[in-house]
């Protein structure tokens, strides 16, 4: 990529997300900026339902599974559902076109969107490392595997620093990684999204150095209701709900001490719709019930109490 598209790239994203907001550098690392606004959302709130393939994980995964992917879809269906996400890790070990299409096919005739997909990645290995290059490569094929299925977004994780590194050097490796990656979806239309997920996401501060720092109009934020822990979860969940364009939501909260809470889904909503978020609200259903039963019951508390 030439200095002059780097440099459009980098003007599209501003305008894409505020149409003023100020450049933004990786200095941003040491504090909270908003120098980036939230996302301007085109009229209320507006919520669409999907449920994580994630939730039925025991279900799926593994020799034994007792479901397959064609199955999860078949509940999203049943439940009513816009949508549907279909984790990575869920899919045959050779992922063929054959395979995607036949996907995409049964999620339409039974009137799902697919939602979005999600991967496992680490952006944190240092320059020269090939593991690094294989998580680039990585990502970019699933960017290959959403484009075929209609996907239009892939939760991503930031990773985690490797021994030796300093926060910044672990921030501005997995900035750059992100951005190669966000430069080839972009060549497909497919956002990637970044989850708060532990390491330098697992707090809303920094999750928006990673806002403020990343520069691609292809690139988003996935938020999970349930991967903040602190003594004001629903707080740090106002800060981001702003520039999210997918949510995930867990059933319980953990506080700093990780002490189990269920999510208050009233206040929840309330944070989405001041926040004019439109959008898919994924449920991500991890605790030890029956994973077809407590999904359906708590698709229909959410869609009661968002509504």
């Amino acid at each position: 990529m030439n200095s002059n598209t780097h440099a459009f790239g980098r003007f599209h994203r501003r305008h894409f997300l505020t149409g003023s907001a100020a450049l933004v550098t990786a200095t941003s690392l040491t504090s909270l900026s908003h120098a980036i606004d939230p996302i301007k959302r085109n009229g209320e709130a507006k919520f669409k339902y999907s449920l994580a393939a994630y939730s039925y994980r025991n279900l799926l995964k593994g020799d034994k599974a007792e479901l397959t992917l064609h199955d999860f879809i078949d509940d999203c269906a049943a439940f009513g559902l816009e949508g549907t996400e279909l984790t990575s890790y869920y899919f045959p070990e050779k992922v063929t076109a054959e395979y995607l299409l036949g996907l995409k096919e049964h999620c339409f005739r039974l009137g799902l969107s697919i939602s979005g997909t999600a991967v496992g990645n680490d952006f944190g290995h240092p320059t020269g490392d090939p593991k690094r290059q294989e998580q680039i490569d990585y990502v970019k094929t699933w960017v290959d595997y959403a484009a075929v299925m209609g996907a239009p977004a892939i939760r991503i994780f930031a990773g985690h620093a490797k021994t030796g590194q300093t926060e910044a050097e672990s921030h501005k490796l997995m900035v750059s990684a992100i951005e190669e990656c966000c430069d080839y979806a972009g060549t497909k239309g497919v956002f990637l999204a970044l989850e708060n997920h532990g390491g330098p996401t697992s707090t809303a501060k920094g999750l928006m150095n990673f806002v403020n720092d990343v520069q691609s109009p292809w690139f988003a934020v996935n938020l999970d209701t349930g991967n903040f822990s602190s003594e004001d979860v629903y707080a740090e969940l106002a800060e981001v709900a702003p520039y999210a364009m997918n949510v995930q939501v867990k059933v319980a909260t953990r506080d700093a001490e990780r002490n189990v809470t269920p999510t208050d889904f009233d206040r929840l909503g309330k944070i989405l719709k001041d926040s004019s978020y439109r959008g898919f609200v994924v449920l991500e259903y991890e605790e030890a019930g029956d994973p077809r039963k407590e999904s359906k019951h708590y698709l229909d508390v959410l869609r009661k109490t968002l509504a």
